[in-house]
């Protein structure tokens, strides 16, 4: 739709419709318990992969380990996938099984 201003009479300007930008879905990294990862280690990885601060890392982590499974965190789709191939290869590194899985959050 053109609409003409006036002292404009060389200016077209055209309205377009608004584009509604979908969000993107979210993900929760899950962590599982298991009997051999240390707590140590798992407060770690909370604190430099997923950059929890010490309190809400321990929390988690004494989260997953008496209910058996707890958030990392959420994020896109891309960005869970790179921190759970990051932390069961530092798992992997440091000999512990720590498992790792991912889940769209319900909205």
């Amino acid at each position: 739709m053109a609409q003409k201003f006036e002292n404009d009479e060389n200016v077209v300007t055209e309205t377009r419709p608004e584009k509604k930008l979908k969000k993107p879905t979210l993900y929760k990294v899950l962590l599982h318990n298991d009997n051999y990862t240390t707590r140590e280690f798992v407060v770690a990885v909370l604190k430099e992969i997923f950059h929890k601060s010490e309190g809400d890392a321990v929390q988690i982590m004494l989260h997953v380990h008496y209910n058996g499974i707890g958030v990392a965190g959420v994020y896109t789709y891309e960005v869970a996938e790179t921190k759970i191939k990051t932390v069961e290869a530092a798992a992997r590194d440091n000999g512990y099984p720590l498992r790792l899985s991912m889940e769209p959050e319900e909205g």
